[in-house]
């Protein structure tokens, strides 16, 4: 299945320097982890805000929300999943 998802992060201010960059790097490392796995397979910034359009091709809402409450800023995130279907227009077959 995929999802669309988007993640608006908002780390506290008064978080410590050493402690925000500790968990972003486990962020970085299991979102690239789940993308070399094909589970993440598009992520977008979005210019001037800290958030993200993603798209996941998982099993099931199940695996998809494990994913999402492994990610280390999840405590930080606001998180609006959207289900996708395959448009009967389309012409790509990769895009299921």
């Amino acid at each position: 299945m995929l999802f669309h998802v988007r993640m608006d992060v908002k780390i506290p201010r008064d978080l410590p320097a050493d402690e925000v960059a500790e968990i972003l790097a486990r962020e970085k490392a299991y979102s690239q982890e789940l993308q070399r796995a094909g589970k993440w397979r598009h992520i977008w910034r979005l210019a001037g805000e800290y958030a993200n359009f993603s798209i996941f091709d998982v099993r099931d809402n199940t695996e998809l929300h494990e994913i999402l409450m492994g990610l280390p800023l999840f405590k930080f995130m606001d998180v609006q999943v959207t289900p996708l279907l395959r448009h009967p227009s389309a012409i790509r077959d990769d895009d299921s």
